[in-house]
């Protein structure tokens, strides 16, 4: 009996350390500490959408993306209202919304760009200015950043 009790504590021991390990993990989660998800603080899916839209139409014709004649190649092959929708499916997800993107990883999607540091950055340009003409607040402007910037090592070339 008395080594069914010490069976018995050793489980519930472990069980008390899982639930304390899923509760201090949920606790830091914004959504269950109440604050809103990035994605809340956009808005949604609607104008994360229009965002998304608006930046790739400025960047489909860009002449400085477009002079990389892989990159050119690219935007005539793939249709722009594709290329929206995997980049709102990404962005949302992203930022804690509930679409699942399903496409391919950055490295895959852009190795055969050779996307070089000067095009990264003109990306950027672009992006920054888009959200400022939909008055993204500096903070979420920020953490957007971030989120991009993330991706930066699969998508660059590196020298």
């Amino acid at each position: 009996m008395q080594t069914g009790s010490w069976k018995t504590r050793i489980a519930v021991l472990g069980m008390i350390l899982i639930l304390g390990s899923a509760l201090t993990a949920a606790a830091q989660d914004p959504a269950v500490q109440g604050q809103p998800t990035l994605y809340e603080r956009l808005g949604g899916l609607m104008p994360i959408t229009v965002v998304v839209s608006d930046f790739i139409d400025a960047m489909v014709p860009d002449p400085v993306l477009n002079a990389n004649p892989a990159i050119d190649a690219a935007r005539k092959r793939v249709p722009a209202p594709y290329l929206k929708y995997h980049v709102t499916a990404m962005v949302c997800q992203a930022t804690g919304g509930p679409c699942q993107y399903n496409g391919r990883g950055m490295y895959e999607s852009h190795v055969h760009l050779n996307i070089t540091e000067s095009e990264w950055e003109r990306m950027l340009t672009i992006f920054k200015e888009v959200l400022a003409r939909h008055q993204v607040p500096p903070g979420e402007t920020a953490e957007l950043l971030d989120i991009v910037d993330s991706t930066k090592d699969d998508i660059v070339m590196k020298q």
